[in-house]
């Protein structure tokens, strides 16, 4: 009877298990993303200003910023969606999903949607992030379909 009590306990412990938050993460210590769009390689920045775990989804974070191509100047709000998470010895990794909706103002605004990447590793000494690598992957649609261009857009 104690080992089913024990192995319901910890079954249970990992049904109700929290995902960390990890919406510090995505604002790249303030620094914009940058990365290319289109096949001509125009360079893009993106820059997540807020960032916040949803309290409903603990494996999604809402997040708002603006993204910078030429002179097109575009504030979006979207969701960033984690869908799996592989824990190494040395370096771990998150694979998701993200949308960013743009302000529709005109031709050149529209969607970011793709997958990302996010790859870290723990100090366990200091129990904080030494390195971290965040990689966006997608595409850009205008909101009246014309116009579509690969993105891919990282952090420094």
């Amino acid at each position: 009877m104690k080992k089913y009590l024990l192995l319901f306990l910890v079954f249970s412990s990992f049904a109700f298990s929290q995902m960390p938050n990890i919406a510090e993460v995505w604002l790249n210590k303030s620094q914009p993303y940058t990365g290319t769009i289109g096949g001509d390689k125009e360079p893009i920045k993106v820059k997540i200003k807020i960032s916040e775990q949803n309290r409903k989804n603990d494996q999604e974070y809402f997040v708002s910023g603006y993204s910078l191509v030429e002179n097109n100047y575009s504030k979006f709000e979207g969701k960033l969606k984690i869908t799996q998470y592989k824990d190494g010895k040395k370096r771990s990794t998150v694979f998701g999903e993200y949308e960013l909706a743009e302000e529709p103002n005109g031709k050149h605004s529209g969607i970011l949607k793709g997958k990302f990447i996010y790859t870290f590793i723990w100090d366990r000494k200091t129990e904080k992030i030494g390195q971290q690598y965040i990689e966006f992957i997608g595409d850009w649609t205008n909101y009246d379909g014309t116009l579509h261009f690969k993105t891919n857009w990282k952090n420094q």
